[in-house]
């Protein structure tokens, strides 16, 4: 379970699309950046299970800041 999610636009100019993106997994901090096209630049660490995480990912995504 994902928890403590965070994003916040990385350009000033909020037309450009892309958010750094931060929250804990299964007790582990992690941080990414998020693509306008959905691709995820992780910064420091990668989950194991990634494919798991980052499918929650986009569904917090599209909730979040798509809706």
């Amino acid at each position: 379970m994902i928890t403590h999610f965070r994003y916040k636009p990385l350009f000033e100019n909020t037309q450009i699309p892309g958010w750094g993106i931060s929250f804990y997994y299964k007790q582990q901090y992690y941080q990414a950046e998020y693509r306008k096209d959905g691709q995820i630049s992780w910064l420091g660490e990668v989950p194991a299970d990634t494919w798991d995480v980052e499918k929650k990912i986009h569904e917090l995504m599209l909730y979040h800041v798509y809706d």
